[in-house]
């Protein structure tokens, strides 16, 4: 086994994060900013990418390259490791940037490979590799809605990925096909065929709510769904906030007409 062996607990429902449990000199990977607590006797320190020995090569300019890669998903290009140094157990917790379930994956299990959105990666075991998928049809980049820049993880030890509201998982049989949202494609196995398609007809795609496009899953393979992806949240607190001409909430009774005044507002 290449990636560290390390043991976790759920806690939570709608609103989870993960404890990590390591053992003396046993690491873990996480995103800037996941972090939410952690134990005396780990140490915590700020890297280039993944800090897996393999994938982008070694020495300088690998890391170089590797953490370069990240900024094509948005990504930071830094990454947070934490580190048992003590003699006993200790604990890190990592927690979801907004509501909705962490997804536990050993990737041991999924023949060393997942592929999922571009911020759905939370935390690993050191060594696994934190990696960009590229989408082999342009379609998928162009109209994707979520992009067709995909991240990938590889390697043989445990991963969280997370995702909005309720989450799914399905596993397709093959030939078997689902359609989803765009946005509503969290994670799926190397062998699912992922395409991008146009909803069929004018009328549809303008009047039906939805977008012009859905994601395309073909089987074998498993997939995650997600009930509700972050841009749709968004995107909806957005249009029900009320709007100034300049683009600020003049409402009395919240905290933002409230700051609005204080700052010298009419």
């Amino acid at each position: 086994m290449n990636n560290h062996e390390i043991d976790y607990k759920l806690y939570g429902d709608d609103m989870q994060f993960v404890e990590v449990e390591l053992d003396p000199h046993e690491t873990v990977v996480a995103e800037a900013g996941a972090l939410m607590m952690m134990e005396d006797g780990i140490e915590m320190e700020t890297i280039f990418g993944d800090g897996s020995s393999g994938g982008s090569g070694s020495g300088l300019m690998g890391k170089l390259v590797g953490a370069g890669k990240r900024l094509l998903t948005g990504e930071s290009l830094f990454m947070t490791t934490f580190t048992n140094t003590g003699t006993g157990k200790r604990h890190v917790s990592f927690a979801s940037p907004y509501p909705g379930k962490i997804i536990p994956l050993d990737l041991s299990q999924y023949d060393g490979k997942i592929i999922c959105q571009k911020d759905a990666f939370l935390a690993a075991a050191k060594g696994v590799s934190v990696g960009i998928e590229f989408q082999r049809k342009l379609g998928a980049g162009f109209f994707g809605g979520e992009g067709f820049i995909m991240q990938k993880l590889e390697g043989d030890g445990m991963t969280f990925v997370h995702a909005g509201g309720t989450i799914i998982e399905k596993r397709l049989t093959p030939g078997e096909t689902l359609r989803v949202d765009t946005g509503c494609l969290v994670a799926m196995t190397r062998d699912v065929d992922y395409n991008i398609e146009m909803v069929k007809g004018v009328k549809t795609a303008l009047f039906g709510g939805e977008g012009l496009f859905f994601a395309t899953l073909r089987g074998p393979g498993t997939v995650w769904i997600q009930s509700l992806p972050f841009s749709r949240l968004a995107s909806r607190v957005f249009a029900a906030a009320p709007q100034t001409p300049g683009g600020g909430s003049r409402d009395e009774g919240s905290v933002a007409g409230g700051l609005f005044n204080l700052l010298g507002g009419k």
